[in-house]
């Protein structure tokens, strides 16, 4: 259940990268990690890592987390429902 709301909340905070209206506040409530949080998940094998730059961004960056999946944040309803729920997933956009 963890998983699955840092997961939709991650959602929310990149949906407003990219032009969803999320207030301020929602924002600063979404729970944040440092990048030595995440070195120290990334050898595990529950923990997927989901890159939902948009493509100027992607395109404009050669700095890619190893083993990230990339996903359209604007299709989060069609790739979400496959996520295996016994997983941890850190999003990422910017």
């Amino acid at each position: 259940m963890k998983a699955r709301y840092l997961f939709v909340t991650a959602v929310a905070v990149c949906l407003a990268f990219v032009g969803s209206h999320a207030t301020t506040l929602a924002a600063k409530e979404v729970p944040r990690m440092t990048k030595e949080q995440l070195k120290e998940m990334l050898d595990s094998p529950n923990v997927v890592i989901i890159d939902v730059r948009i493509g100027k961004d992607w395109n404009a960056s050669d700095l890619k987390i190893k083993g990230a999946i990339r996903e359209d944040a604007e299709k989060v309803k069609e790739w979400a429902s496959k996520l295996d729920e016994n997983k941890t997933y850190v999003l990422y956009c910017a």
